[in-house]
Order: C-alpha cells, then structure tokens, then sequence
C-alpha cells in the first residue's frame, strides 16, 4: 500500500478495515496480517473513534 494506514482518519480507516473483513480476511488476525498494522496500532485507532470489534459479524462497529 502506498499510505500509511496510521495516518489516515479513522472514518477512512473503518471503510477500508470493514471492506477487507468482508472480501478478504476471514477474522480480525487475518486483518492484521492482510494489512501489516500491529493489532494494538490498529485497535487503538478505531477505539479512539468509538469503534469495536465483533467477532460475531466479523465487523468493527460502533461503540454503543
């Protein structure tokens, strides 16, 4: 990838992460590896912008 995904919003960043959930990446480990980001980088990013991760839907979704 030619950005950094640390860089880039977390409105951005949940598109992209929930689209590579859908397509590509069975669970949330094969995430991190699909987009080289340590998973503590990538879960501190979408907590800050109020989102969680659910196993069940295989999606971040908002912290309700």
């Amino acid at each position: 990838m030619d950005y950094h995904l640390a860089d880039l919003s977390c409105d951005i960043l949940i598109g992209i992460v929930n689209e590579h959930l859908r397509l590509t990446c069975v669970d949330q480990q094969a995430l991190f590896y699909d987009l080289d980001i340590s998973p503590e980088q990538l879960e501190k990013k979408l907590s800050d912008g109020g989102f969680i991760y659910d196993s069940v839907s295989n999606q971040y979704r908002e912290i309700k």
